[in-house]
């Protein structure tokens, strides 16, 4: 019994340090914007000289979720650098907390969009200018990240690719819509978030004009590309990898 039980508290500690390295590979830096620094954290660079870049957006509880690490290996591993962009604040991600309704959170969203978009499109285009990343600079925007990736892409040079998850375009968006990036869409069947008919609706906005665009769909809810070890989400995050490196090297 004596040694079932150290064996468990070692199997304890080494989990915890396995946790721990999981994180320390992040490396953190700060991006100068127009409205303050925001901070990034990337995954290393991928095994050539020159990868491009993609930065990662995410949902209204920010990057807390282990899956985020899955999804920056994976993109690494398909030959690109990832990033993980804190545009949501402390001060974001606890006002979306505590919101006392939907109605309410939408409004938050609406005020604070024209920040969130701004710092996207500062960091992308700092990105660009690095030149181990060859110009090149991809988005991946998750539920409310989808929404800012959308808005920051429009009509954007720095975005060269979109990959939007169980999100569109913001509640009440009247920018005009003249040019997006290569996108792909990737939706939860049972999403009832953003429900399946607005992601075919927005394939054909963007095919009305003129872009390419595809739509996979997965079994799964709204949060179905967060869970780590479905079969959904893995596929999903495959499919976002070889979209965006496919778009990226040309």
């Amino acid at each position: 019994m004596r040694l079932f039980i150290i064996s468990i508290a070692t199997l304890t500690i080494f989990l915890f340090a396995a946790g721990a390295n999981a994180q320390s590979f992040r490396r953190q830096f700060t991006v100068p914007t127009t409205n303050g620094g925001i901070l990034v954290e990337g995954f290393g660079n991928c095994a050539t000289a020159t990868c491009p870049a993609v930065v990662i957006l995410s949902g209204s509880k920010g990057f807390a979720a282990p899956v985020y690490d899955e999804i920056g290996q994976k993109l690494r591993a398909a030959g690109l650098n990832a990033y993980l962009v804190h545009v949501l604040s402390a001060a974001d991600l606890d006002a979306i907390a505590t919101a006392s309704s939907a109605r309410a959170r939408i409004a938050y969203y609406a005020r604070r969009l024209p920040n969130w978009t701004s710092a996207v499109q500062d960091v992308a285009a700092y990105l660009a200018g690095q030149p181990r990343h060859g110009g090149k600079v991809g988005a991946l925007g998750i539920s409310l990240g989808a929404q800012i990736a959308s808005a920051a892409s429009v009509g954007q040079a720095n975005i060269d690719a979109l990959v939007l998850v169980d999100g569109g375009f913001p509640n009440g968006y009247s920018q005009p819509v003249r040019s997006l990036p290569p996108l792909h869409l990737i939706w939860g069947s049972a999403d009832r978030t953003f429900p399946l008919s607005m992601g075919r609706e927005l394939q054909r906005t963007a095919q009305r004009r003129g872009g390419p665009v595809t739509l996979d769909v997965y079994e799964g809810a709204h949060d179905f590309f967060l869970r780590s070890g479905t079969r959904s989400a893995g596929a999903a995050h495959q499919s976002a990898a070889e979209f965006l490196a496919k778009q990226l090297s040309r």
